[in-house]
């Protein structure tokens, strides 16, 4: 570990010297592309250089102790630099787990009614207030792509980008299917019902990600219908795009004009085909999935929502908590924290056993 944080802060005063010089200077984008990078590592040098600093403590306290009036100071400060140490340790091992490269993205998060006819369309309505209300806490901004609302409210599908720097880092656990247990607005015999509501997360794909050759698409136009104001239906202004190769269909009838459902369908398309490319490599490598929180697979269960009990179980990692009413408003966070600790925690395990 000590090689590798050497190497990092060598890295790190090698681009502080090459963002000085003229020619970097001049030169915009260089010195954009170098801050960016020198900015990544700025965390793991800080923390390494505080870690120099409480080993070189700790041998000088050591021999505080050697003194009697010294002593007693000593053993306190000691105690404290060896805590210090230890928290470091953990710290950099952390800071040292290979990123993610679409932790910093946005994200495209598409969410469908599954099993339970108009439970789970409404179902898949609370989740996306859940996360939009999640979004708005933490700064985020939601922006609804397509939506097809159910018959007795809620949605059959609703797909919308979430922005923000490190929405893929948050969001990205949320993929699977999340099941819900209560007595629907649509009983009348006062039954607790399971319903299912299933939740694709996808990293928004830029240009250098995916490529698409428009000779692979058809596209179709068509009347709007359902939300989206009163001037959506008026038009034949809602497009779906078929990806023929792969047959990945998108549709899009949110936005007022033609070009702007064209252009919002577009980027859909680009996520759902760089997610698939995503898990192709992933499959390929095989073990590498034997770490993962979860397949990220659409039909696998992740979440139990019981509202009777007031109570979510994520299945992944057995994290229960009692504030559904809370989760339900938007405070996932403790949610996504566990998620990423022990995330953090198979992926040390893995670097551990592999070494």
């Amino acid at each position: 570990m000590i090689e590798r944080l050497e190497a990092t802060e060598k890295k790190y005063m090698d681009l502080q010297k090459e963002l000085m010089s003229e020619e970097v200077l001049k030169d915009i984008n260089k010195t954009r592309e170098l801050s960016k990078e020198m900015s990544e590592l700025e965390e793991i040098v800080t923390v390494y250089r505080e870690y120099k600093k409480v080993l070189e403590a700790i041998p000088e306290t050591k021999e505080m102790l050697k003194d009697d009036e010294l002593k007693d100071i000593a053993k306190e400060e000691l105690k404290d630099l060896e805590e210090k140490k230890e928290k470091l340790e953990h710290d950099l091992e952390i800071l040292l787990i290979p990123k993610d490269p679409n932790d910093s993205k946005n994200v495209i998060v598409e969410i469908r009614g599954a099993a339970g006819g108009d439970e789970a369309n409404i179902f898949a309505g609370d989740l996306y207030r859940m996360y939009s209300k999640y979004a708005d806490k933490v700064g985020f901004k939601t922006e609804l792509i397509n939506a097809e609302e159910g018959t007795a409210g809620g949605f059959s599908q609703v797909e919308f980008m979430v922005k923000g720097t490190g929405a893929y880092s948050k969001l990205k656990y949320e993929s699977g299917s999340h099941r819900v247990q209560r007595i629907p607005v649509t009983e009348s015999n006062g039954r607790i019902q399971t319903s299912t509501a299933t939740v694709l997360v996808m990293p928004e794909a830029e240009d250098v990600n995916i490529e698409i050759n428009p000779q692979d698409l058809r596209i179709d136009i068509y009347r709007s219908s359902g939300c989206g104001g009163q001037g959506v239906n008026t038009t034949d202004s809602a497009v779906r795009i078929t990806h023929l190769p792969t047959n990945t269909v998108v549709t899009c009838q949110n936005e007022r004009s033609q070009i702007q459902n064209k252009e919002q369908a577009m980027k859909v398309l680009k996520a759902r085909l760089y997610e698939q490319e995503l898990r192709r490599k992933e499959e390929e490598l095989g073990e590498s999935r034997r770490n993962k929180i979860g397949t990220g697979d659409r039909a696998e269960k992740i979440r139990t929502y019981n509202y009777p009990q007031n109570r979510v179980t994520d299945h992944r990692i057995g994290y229960t908590t009692n504030n559904l009413d809370r989760v339900m408003n938007g405070d996932l966070e403790e949610i996504i924290e566990a998620l990423t600790m022990e995330d953090q925690r198979r992926k040390l395990a893995g670097e551990e056993s592999d070494s």
